[in-house]
């Protein structure tokens, strides 16, 4: 699929002449210029029809190249002030006037480049795709026709997955909309509830992993590698089920009134963490020969490494080629001066909240008064995860494109200061936390535009077993089949086995930390503190950060003091009514079946 990138410049051009242009099909033979495409020339050929699911597929945002990235509105990053989570996290949260939302001094709420309106531009595509496939059905053979509508059935499924997550139910449409042909009352499809939505999205992943006419998985080299599979759609339909089952949709009793049920179930089903658990299972069970965990994680995410054997599902990307196909993330956060020379925004300050999560190198958390942890020498002997993932003060920083290692140090410096010294006013691009990223980081390439190629991935094996885990425990308590979900993360990281004789709460609480730390920096964490209901109390409480000073600031004759200080400039502040994201006052206003959400 990678090949395929480097024309879609020119499929988008093509498909938005489609339905326009017109010619004989003679004429099109005798004319291999793909921008003379129209809608029955479009379908005429498996390779044509190819060209509209590949754009279909890369209308997936990606959040390499979002400014407003999902983490920043939790409590593991103290971000720049000038996004909308900046707002969000303020408690600033209003519908919209429109169905389109802008990333920057906007406070609609978190949509992951899925407002309403490309929402639902991006279900229109796949719609149109598999209704023309359906009408041209005898062009194809039996084998691609299959394949190719499972996909693109994924593909609408996800889109819904992105809705349902941050909107609740939503309006199912499974055909284009036409004004010419349909009345105003069946073009004003109303909302679903919480619970149809989820079962529509649910129902259709699985009948895709039944009908089997999807490839478990795809290596590297494979040219339609980036395409949806078997694999990527048992694992969204394990994280939905898991979702939705969590207790702020399933407890039987809304955060906030909600007497349409847009979001929650309007009865609690308990049965919902077994079949979340059964899903989860059956992609360990069937699927574990295919996808194991990775044995480097901190390379995981090297283009060298693309479609290991972790990797589920993901967006890919081409250095250097246009926005939106190379990738931007490692010029959006990460360590803001390397040798001297300003590389990265810098946007990227995991809190001391987060840091505190990763255990020390003997399995112990550092709150155990036998663990070995030192609050003034707090970052020895930590366990190998905090070293491949955080860069703390003193951290030898090497990536692949660089030539040799260089030292950062956030300390409050006056006799040496260094360009990455804390920013506590928040003044500028340099990190107001004490601490910067390295996971996910691209090592191949200084940071730039365009310059990442590497995949940004969506789901990977590890959270399928950590989904597992939960459910499980959830379920039935925490078997051995929890213990040994957990341990074989764990023990890639080079910790030991978790302590027997747990009881359920102990788990759930092993197993939120293990989530936090083990996911941490991947926007899992914002959906996290959102289904367990826990963002009205880590979100109304301010973050902390690093600050390292010297007793003898004028010649650094004293001691480091490791002193953690509250982030100041900028109150926290979460009301309840941000589980949710609002709906637009223009979505409202041209549909009578539209509703808004609580509180909005």
């Amino acid at each position: 699929m990678k090949k395929t990138l480097k024309y879609l410049a020119l499929a988008v051009s093509v498909l938005a002449i489609t339905t326009t242009v017109s010619c004989n099909k003679d004429e099109f033979l005798e004319n291999v210029n793909k921008s003379k495409l129209n809608d029955q020339t479009m379908w005429d050929s498996e390779n044509n029809a190819d060209i509209f699911l590949n754009d279909v597929y890369f209308t997936m945002p990606s959040s390499y190249n979002r400014f407003d990235y999902l983490d920043y509105y939790t409590d593991d990053y103290n971000i720049s002030h000038y996004y909308d989570a900046s707002n969000w996290r303020q408690g600033n949260c209003l519908a919209p006037a429109f169905s389109t939302s802008n990333e920057w001094f906007d406070n609609h709420g978190p949509t992951e480049g899925y407002d309403w309106l490309q929402l639902y531009r991006k279900i229109r595509k796949a719609n149109t795709f598999i209704q023309k496939i359906e009408e041209y059905k005898d062009n194809y053979s039996e084998e691609w026709y299959n394949k190719r509508m499972d996909e693109a059935r994924f593909m609408r499924a996800f889109f819904y997955y992105k809705g349902f997550i941050h909107y609740g139910g939503l309006p199912i449409i499974t055909v284009p909309l036409d004004r010419a042909t349909m009345t105003e009352e069946e073009l004003a499809v109303p909302r679903s509830t919480f619970e149809e939505t989820f079962n529509f999205i649910t129902s259709e992943l699985g009948e895709i992993v039944d009908n089997g006419d999807m490839p478990a998985k795809y290596d590297t080299g494979d040219p339609e590698a980036g395409h949806a599979t078997i694999g990527a759609a048992l694992a969204l339909k394990g994280w939905v089920e898991l979702f939705a089952a969590s207790e702020l949709f399933n407890s039987g009793v809304p955060y906030l009134s909600d007497p349409d049920n847009f979001v929650h179930f309007k009865i609690a089903n308990s049965n919902l963490w077994a079949e979340a658990a059964a899903t989860n299972k059956k992609f360990i069970d069937e699927l574990g020969g295919t996808y194991a965990l990775f044995g480097d994680l901190e390379g995981l995410w090297k283009v060298e490494n693309e479609y290991n054997s972790e990797i589920i599902w993901d967006r890919q990307h081409l250095a250097d080629v246009s926005y939106e196909m190379g990738g931007e993330y490692n010029v959006r956060g990460g360590t803001p001066f390397i040798h001297g020379v300003y590389y990265t925004f810098g946007n990227f300050n995991p809190t001391q909240e987060v840091v505190d999560c990763f255990l020390m190198a003997n399995g112990k958390k550092i709150t155990d008064p036998t663990s070995g942890y030192d609050p003034q020498n707090p970052f020895v002997d930590r366990e190998q995860r905090f070293y491949d993932f955080i860069v703390y003060d003193g951290a030898e920083l090497k990536m692949d494109w660089m030539t040799t290692p260089d030292i950062v140090y956030t300390r409050i410096d006056k006799v040496n200061p260094s360009d990455n010294e804390i920013d506590l006013s928040g003044s500028s691009d340099v990190g107001d936390s004490g601490y910067y990223i390295k996971k996910r980081l691209n090592h191949d390439a200084p940071p730039g535009v365009n310059t990442s190629g590497q995949n940004n991935v969506y789901f990977r094996y590890a959270e399928v077993l950590l989904n597992y885990a939960e459910a499980q425990n959830e379920a039935v308590g925490p078997d051995a089949t929890v213990y040994d979900a957990l341990n074989r993360i764990r023990n890639r990281s080079n910790l030991p086995d978790l302590q027997t004789g747990l009881n359920q709460a102990q788990m759930r609480e092993e197993i939120r930390r293990e989530r936090r730390v083990e996911l941490c920096f991947e926007e899992k964490r914002y959906l996290d503190n959102k289904r367990w209901r826990t963002a009205e109390i880590v979100m109304n409480q301010p973050r902390h950060n690093m600050v390292i000073r010297n007793s003898s600031p004028d010649d650094n004759s004293g001691v480091w003091t490791y002193s953690i200080e509250a982030e100041l400039d900028y109150a926290s502040k979460f009301e309840v009514k941000q589980y949710m994201t609002p709906i637009p006052y223009e979505a409202i206003d041209q549909n009578k079946g539209m509703s808004q959400n609580p509180g909005y």
